[in-house]
């Protein structure tokens, strides 16, 4: 049964360890998992550095570390870079092509190559038809798949969410065996792309750690905006990404 009342009710997860420092404790906020999130609250949301892992919505509220911070591009003031360049260059004949957010086995079985590629041994390395819809595929959302292809083989899926004026990359997966192409590079050229021509302003990319080697590849893309959940305010990230500077929040 869903509740029906204005607002919902915000919940702390138990602590575990974080999978991205392995030396800190993490926590999440979590909303009340009976609360029915509509369309209009999980804008809200998003504006509030939350994300969401299928219909269970989060933002990092860890003890004693304040590093995860939710980040997101303004796309109409995006500049590509010279290495950026070098990845459209060679990846000009792929193709992009939305779906409708579903199961396909072709999906599936690029998610479960990648996950073994790229997460052996932990809870994500292999996983099932369920948990696979479960995280990506259930949604109360505006949700869409985002496909590249070369030729008529299957690069990456992007799980994508249309949201106020703009759009949330919630998962992108690819091919492992074509790291060779940069396809989480380019995934997100052409996240950005979409967004432009949607004449969206954001593209959110979840969450960013500053001294998270997996997740460094983000503070590449330029300018970048990270929220600050103390303030309530989204601020810029210094292309040294050695620090963050305050902008009002938009």
């Amino acid at each position: 049964m869903t509740r029906q009342q204005s607002a919902p009710d915000l919940y702390k997860s138990t602590q575990h360890r974080c999978p991205y420092l392995l030396d800190r404790t993490a926590a999440n906020l979590l909303v009340d998992p009976r609360f029915d999130v509509t369309p209009a609250l999980y804008d809200s949301l998003i504006d509030n550095g939350f994300r969401r892992n299928g219909t269970l919505y989060y933002r990092p509220h860890c003890p004693q570390c304040d590093q995860c911070r939710s980040v997101r591009i303004p796309v109409q003031d995006f500049k590509v870079n010279r290495s950026q360049q070098r990845a459209l260059k060679r990846n000009a004949s792929v193709t992009t092509e939305l779906r409708t957010a579903k199961f396909t086995e072709e999906h599936f079985s690029l998610y479960r190559r990648y996950q073994s590629d790229r997460h052996t041994g932990d809870s994500m390395d292999d996983p099932d038809p369920a948990k696979y819809r479960q995280f990506l595929i259930n949604s109360n959302i505006d949700t869409f798949i985002l496909e590249l292809r070369i030729g008529r083989r299957l690069l990456s899926v992007s799980v994508m969410d249309h949201v106020a004026n703009g759009l949330s990359a919630v998962y992108t997966f690819y091919d492992p065996d074509e790291s060779h192409r940069s396809p989480g590079i380019l995934t997100i050229l052409k996240q950005i792309e979409l967004a432009r021509s949607i004449d969206y302003d954001w593209l959110y990319l979840g969450y960013w750690i500053k001294d998270c080697q997996k997740m460094s590849y983000k503070s590449c893309f330029q300018p970048l905006e990270a929220f600050q959940p103390e303030t309530n305010t989204w601020i810029t990230v210094d292309v040294s990404y050695t620090h963050l500077t305050m902008q009002t929040k938009a």
